[in-house]
């Protein structure tokens, strides 16, 4: 007899966010209540195969296996069967994630499987089982991806991006918060530093230095903003930051709407420093 269980449960944070975060193998430990250890064995750019490694039960017994994931990040499905099967003929798992709304997600599980002869449960005692545990699960997901949106990030929180001069950090973000419309973040410029030109073609800019005095060239304009001052860069307006002043600048930046990719976001019209 195959077992076959469906569930759902819907996440107010978007697709790509909520594809991103069950999608991180690594990360399981944290996200789901039953898992103690999840050990990558093989990774390539679609796929995994890995260990899971569920918390001793009553009789102290730990409980392992190895299975695989395939994902399509077009179509945001992912299909994933467990390698060493354990009780299981077979079981194979089918995830598809649905946008509601921009930040309104409907996560699926369905789960297709078999039991050996002889194994602790039948196929009706199993599906019971996964369909008990997976509402768990799932509420669990729900939960702490949800409040991961809501996470208070630290400039010293993410990495430095200095490739174009400073030290740029891009703080709230589609990859961190899930956000959907822009991302922001802060710069520092020490005297003398700059970031190189570029423009982006699909995002307004906006700018406030939050201490210091910065140069800003716009299209080749010098502009001064001092600080508690707000600049707009419109889009396709080539600009440049340049700390001209004898103290340190912290400015905050905002980009919106997003670009269809993040590779697409930011067009270099001069070469970034390390290659001057």
């Amino acid at each position: 007899m195959i077992g076959h269980t469906y569930n759902h449960v819907d996440i107010d944070a978007s697709v790509p966010f909520v594809f991103a975060q069950t999608n991180d193998v690594r990360g399981w430990p944290d996200l789901f209540s039953e898992y103690s250890k999840a050990e990558v064995l093989e990774e390539g750019e679609n796929s995994i195969t890995f260990r899971l490694t569920m918390h001793p039960d009553e009789q102290g017994r730990e409980w392992s296996w190895v299975s695989t994931r395939v994902w399509d990040p077009e179509t945001f499905t992912v299909r994933s069967r467990r390698v060493e099967k354990g009780p299981f003929e077979f079981m194979n798992i089918t995830w598809t994630f649905e946008a509601l709304a921009d930040d309104r997600t409907r996560m699926r599980w369905t789960q297709d499987f078999e039991m050996k002869d002889g194994a602790p449960l039948d196929t009706a005692g199993m599906t019971e089982r996964i369909n008990v545990n997976t509402g768990i699960q799932m509420k669990l997901i729900k939960d702490k991806v949800e409040q991961r949106r809501r996470t208070v990030v630290g400039f010293h929180d993410v990495p430095s991006n200095g490739k174009r001069g400073g030290d740029l950090r891009t703080m709230v973000s589609p990859a961190n918060v899930g956000s959907t419309s822009g991302f922001c973040g802060a710069v520092r410029l020490a005297p003398g530093e700059k970031v190189t030109e570029h423009y982006h073609p699909y995002s307004e800019e906006y700018l406030y230095v939050a201490s210091g005095e910065l140069r800003v060239e716009l299209d080749g304009e010098p502009l001064a903003v001092g600080t508690d001052q707000a600049l707009l860069i419109p889009r396709n307006t080539r600009h440049r930051l340049l700390n001209t002043g004898d103290a340190e600048v912290l400015a905050v930046f905002q980009l919106s709407p997003l670009a269809p990719r993040p590779e697409l976001g930011h067009v270099d019209t001069e070469p970034y420093p390390e290659e001057v």
